[in-house]
């Protein structure tokens, strides 16, 4: 048989998920716990008759084949089960890391259990009466506090309503979640607030009470509702000598402060905002000790600007114009800019203000005259609750962030005020990836990484590394791509590290970068130095990019990590990792970047990325195939909007995508992808890609694993093999439009003229002489391509015997020799060395002394060229 179970004291979430489970498993026995709380209790009273529940003493003695846990992981077993029985665990609370290794968990971060198991009973349709509608509603309603707490989400909301149309009744449910205080918990209520204590710990406020009684008081969980209401504590703990055993109950407005996490440490369990612990062999002083002790560990401050804010700011003089400001805004997308002159905060400049000045007429008044003036400032560890005070005490919706000094180092805004309400609190504190980076990387590129940071916290520059290192980390891949991008100067931080660490600094100021080259003779090879670290590093300047009109190349301003990260092309390359000083390892993903990774995601931020840059269009291609992800719907059809735009990009840029491409793993994958886009047509109407190509591109590359000395560049090689076979006119469209390299050129060129010659090649009695002939002009590269290229396997075959065979063969007579015979110097000795040549290759010859012979029945026959 099976069995449903659920934890002991069960509340209603616990007996509508037995409920729920035995609707979705009905060979199942939902078993009620021994103990059940007494608003449960009197329910269980009217309703039972109608309900499928059985005791655990009425189960029929037989061996369990399963049992399924729902709201706990772990449960009381009940007779016929064994510590080998298979467990099904259904809970919304996280797994827990020391599951049994027979229980198989399913859950997800819903507001009740009843929820997850409502949901597939809505899929699937068995009937639900309104009795059962309203058990149900009723454990959604009590973990969710009649979906108010933090925890509650839509599908909670969802569930509840679906319940409320199968005549869930309300008046039912709040009859038995506001059940009447009973004499003794009325007794117990009176002591814990007598004996209640406010504490501050990490700027929270705690609230710890405790009490004695003689005999058990139901439903402590109860008054701790009550003095939440009271006190509107961010923690409560409520601690109860029960004489044999101390009872505690938890509970937290705030992730901040884990009273699961707590609970745990002292034999309980729980979540964030709710737990318990029952704990035997201390006093009731001892656990209240140990308890200020977990506090001080697992409570974490709250929320402060440091979390929210944009490290570096823009900003500008009172003297700038209207039109210059507006130009401004319009380019970076800011909403305002704080005014300051001569360091020193004069005001504040908003978009609004700005729209009312040209509205007027104003575009070359100074911005003094129309900006808000004052100076509205808070520091990085402020509290948001500080950060909400003075934005609505000044009106200001950008608020400059300062430090100790005075110094102004960043900005935020009441956008960034607004994405808190959005964002999961937990999510709020970056995930740290230092462990991971200590796992992934080589002990020498960690050291390197670990110094350069050291360099930039000196300077106090947050310094991140940027794009496909945070990627390739996340994913598992290699990491060979290290892209540094510092809040500050990055040529004086480049400079500072050449002085303590030796090498020199090439500094490109346009566009604020800087090149550390460690090692000038590792540089110029393209080598990595002894430790496997790279020869040089670049450091970026954080900055924008501003694009003044479609396809063009963009405009170049300095800026913040926030901003640099948003001129990206895609969301899995906007993930940076902090590395200096305490940051070292902190994840920064503003733009959903991890989220699109776990969920295998190519997706552009904006709607005219493609437009401002159409090469993104082959570049979304090439991620998707290399990280076999999917183009997310908006932005393929963002692709179909913009492609149109590739004929007005440069053919160099588009050369240089195309040699990315042929560069990956499998090329052929991306190639199909942009055929299927209808990108390639768009580069040139005769370019496409067919399938009957991705076979050779594999044989190409099975051949290159085999060859020990590459003979080209794989990208020239894979580039030919393409498109060597379309007209010449084609060809030399090609060739113009996406400016081919020469080497390039000289081989489409090379491989055109092989295809030319193979109808000779195919000839069955072709000699060898004549074979060699045909194809000693030929480089390897050419002769590799015409090999994978050609169907005819005797052509294949002949290419393969005249590199295997007939090309190493060398001869025996030389220059000097032919000196020696009193040969002037001239064109018979290349007709002599040819013929000697043709001669052994075709063997009728083969030692030294009939090629001297042959040379000399030559010389013989042309007595004037001796």
């Amino acid at each position: 048989m099976e069995v449903i179970l659920t934890h002991e004291h069960a509340d209603f979430d616990a007996l509508a998920s037995l409920l729920a489970a035995s609707k979705l498993f009905p060979d199942a026995i939902p078993v009620l716990p021994r103990a059940l709380n007494r608003n449960l209790r009197d329910f269980m009273v009217l309703y039972r008759s109608s309900l499928p529940f059985r005791r655990a003493d009425e189960l029929p003695r037989r061996r369990v084949e399963q049992a399924i846990f729902v709201d706990t992981q772990s449960a009381q077993h009940v007779r016929g089960m064994n510590q080998d029985t298979p467990v099904r665990v259904i809970d919304h609370h996280k797994r827990e890391e020391d599951l049994a290794e027979r229980h198989h968990y399913w859950g997800e971060p819903v507001g009740a259990t009843t929820t997850l198991l409502l949901e597939q009973i809505i899929i699937r349709g068995p009937a639900i009466t309104p009795i059962e509608a309203t058990l149900l509603l009723l454990g959604i309603y009590e973990d969710t506090g009649g979906l108010t707490y933090a925890s509650t989400t839509a599908r909670d909301l969802q569930c509840a309503a679906w319940l409320l149309e199968k005549t869930a009744k309300l008046e039912v449910v709040n009859s038995f979640l506001h059940h009447p205080l009973t004499p003794a918990q009325q007794q117990l209520l009176k002591q814990l607030s007598g004996n209640a204590k406010s504490l501050t710990i990490a700027d929270h406020t705690i609230v710890i009470t405790t009490a004695c009684v003689e005999q058990s008081v139901d439903e402590i969980s109860t008054l701790a509702h009550k003095l939440r209401d009271i006190y509107e504590p961010d923690g409560l703990f409520l601690l109860v000598d029960l004489e044999d055993r101390i009872q505690i109950v938890a509970r937290s407005t705030s992730n901040r402060i884990h009273v699961g996490d707590i609970a745990e440490r002292l034999g309980g369990g729980g979540h964030a905002r709710a737990a318990a612990a029952l704990i035997r062999g201390l006093t009731l002083s001892e656990v209240y000790t140990e308890l200020l002790a977990l506090l001080q560990i697992y409570v974490k401050p709250p929320i402060t600007v440091r979390q929210l804010m944009s490290w570096n700011v823009n900003t500008l003089t009172p003297d700038i114009t209207v039109a210059e400001t507006s130009q401004r805004m319009q380019r970076l997308g800011h909403e305002g800019f704080p005014v300051v002159e001569e360091g020193e905060l004069k005001g504040l400049i908003t978009r609004r203000f700005i729209d009312k000045a040209i509205h007027h007429s104003m575009q070359n008044v100074a911005i003094s005259r129309v900006m808000r003036t004052g100076s509205v400032t808070v520091k990085v560890d402020d509290s948001v609750q500080t950060l909400q005070q003075k934005m609505i005490e000044s009106s200001w919706g950008q608020v400059p962030v300062v430090d100790d000094q005075g110094e102004m180092i960043g900005i935020v805004t009441r956008t960034d005020l607004l994405k808190l309400w959005a964002t999961p609190e937990d999510e709020l504190t970056p995930p740290s990836l230092a462990l991971k980076m200590e796992e992934a990387l080589p002990r020498g590129m960690l050291n390197l990484l670990r110094q350069v940071g050291q360099a930039a916290s000196e300077l106090d520059y947050p310094l991140y590394a940027v794009g496909g290192f945070a990627r390739d980390l996340l994913l598992d891949f290699p990491v060979f791509d290290i892209d540094l991008v510092v809040e500050g100067d990055a040529a004086l931080l480049a400079k500072n590290l050449s002085q303590t660490c030796g090498g020199r600094v090439r500094r490109h100021k346009r566009f604020g970068t800087a090149k550390w080259i460690r090692d000038d003779a590792a540089f110029v090879n393209g080598d990595t130095l002894a430790d496997q670290t790279p020869a040089s590093l670049d450091f970026a300047s954080a900055r924008t990019e501003f694009y003044e009109e479609a396809t063009a190349l963009p405009v170049v301003e300095s800026s913040s990590i926030k901003l640099d990260l948003h001129r990206r092309d895609f969301t899995i390359n906007t993930l940076a990792i902090r590395l200096d000083g305490s940051n070292w390892g902190e994840l920064l993903d503003f733009y959903g970047g991890q989220r699109d990774l776990d969920d295998g995601i190519i997706r552009v931020l904006h709607s005219l990325s493609f437009i401002e840059d159409p090469t993104r269009i082959l570049r979304a291609a090439r991620f998707e195939q290399r990280f076999e992800f999917e183009i997310e719907a908006r932005t393929a059809e963002l692709i179909g909007d913009a492609v149109d735009l590739l004929g007005r990009v440069s053919g160099a840029r588009i050369r240089n995508e195309i040699n990315l491409i042929l560069m990956e793993r499998q090329p052929e994958q991306a190639l199909r992808r942009l055929q299927e886009l209808d990108v390639l047509r768009h580069i040139d109407p005769d370019l496409n890609w067919h399938d009957s190509l991705a076979g050779k591109f594999a044989a190409l590359r099975e051949e290159l694993l085999s060859i020990q000395a590459r003979p080209a560049a794989v990208e020239r090689l894979y580039f030919s093999l393409w498109i060597y076979r379309l007209a010449p006119a084609i060809q030399q469209r090609l060739t113009r439009k996406l400016r081919l390299t020469t080497k390039t050129g000289s081989l489409l060129e090379e491989c055109v003229a092989l295809g030319a010659a193979t109808a000779e090649l195919s000839d069955p009695d072709l000699p060898n002489s004549k074979l060699d002939l045909l194809l000693a002009n030929f480089s390897s590269s050419s002769l590799l391509v015409g090999r994978i290229d050609t169907d005819d396997w005797i052509v294949r075959e002949r290419i393969s015997y005249y590199e295997r065979e007939l090309r190493p063969q060398t001869i025996y007579l030389t220059g000097n020799d032919l000196r020696s015979m009193n040969v002037r110097p001239g064109p018979i000795y290349r007709d002599i060395f040819q013929a000697i040549r043709a001669a052994r290759l075709d063997r009728q010859i083969s030692t030294e002394a009939e090629e001297r012979a042959l040379a000399e029945a030559m010389i013989a026959n042309n007595p004037d060229r001796q």
